[in-house]
C-alpha cells in the first residue's frame, strides 16, 4: 500500500512539474520578453537635421518615444546633429557622444531635447536569470503537485488488498 501512495505521489508531482514549467514559461515569454537577454551597451543614434524637425514640432523618425532595459545596461546615445542635445542629467555636444549606466530596476521619465514632447521614458528592467526560472517552475510545480496528489487520493481512492 505504501509503494502505491509512493508512487502515486511521485508521478502527480512529477506531471505537476511539467505542467509548470509550460505555465512558468509561457509566463515569462509572454509578459517579461524583454529581460531575457544579459545586460548590453544599447546605442541611441541622434540623426542630423534633428533640432530642426523638433523645432517644427516633428520627431526625429528613428528615435523611439520610450526604451526597455535590463539592469546593467548603458544606454549610449551618438549625437550625429548639428546643435547640442539633452537626455537626463547628460549634455551630448555636436559630433560627441555621451553614456548613460542603467544600474537599477526602475521607471525614468528624462528630459530630452531630442523628442518633440521633451521627454523620453526609459523603463530598466531586471534580467530573468536560470535562478528566476527554476524558482517559477518550483513554486508553480510544487503547489500544483500537493494538490493535485490530494485530490488524486480523494478522487481515485487506493484499493486496498485483501490478504488471502
Amino acid at each position: 500500500m505504501t509503494a502505491l501512495v509512493l508512487k502515486r505521489i511521485a508521478l502527480c508531482m512529477l506531471l505537476s512539474l511539467v505542467i509548470g514549467a509550460a505555465i512558468s514559461e509561457a509566463s515569462f515569454y509572454y509578459l517579461h520578453a524583454g529581460q531575457t537577454r544579459p545586460p548590453k551597451v544599447v546605442e541611441l543614434d541622434i540623426p542630423a537635421g534633428t533640432a530642426d524637425r523638433i523645432a517644427r514640432g516633428e520627431g526625429a523618425p528613428s528615435v523611439p518615444t520610450n526604451m526597455t532595459f535590463v539592469v546593467g545596461d548603458t544606454l549610449l546615445i551618438k549625437n550625429q546633429d548639428s546643435a547640442m542635445h539633452e537626455l537626463g542629467p547628460l549634455l551630448i555636444p555636436p559630433g560627441a557622444q555621451a553614456s548613460m549606466s542603467l544600474n537599477s530596476e526602475q521607471n525614468y521619465t528624462a528630459t530630452c531635447s531630442f523628442q518633440p514632447s521633451k521627454y523620453l521614458g526609459l523603463e530598466v528592467l531586471s534580467p530573468v536569470t536560470l535562478t528566476t526560472r527554476i524558482a517559477g517552475v518550483l513554486e508553480t510545480g510544487l503547489n500544483l503537485g500537493f494538490l493535485v496528489t490530494v485530490y488524486s487520493l480523494f478522487a481515485i481512492p487506493l484499493k486496498k488488498r485483501i490478504p488471502a
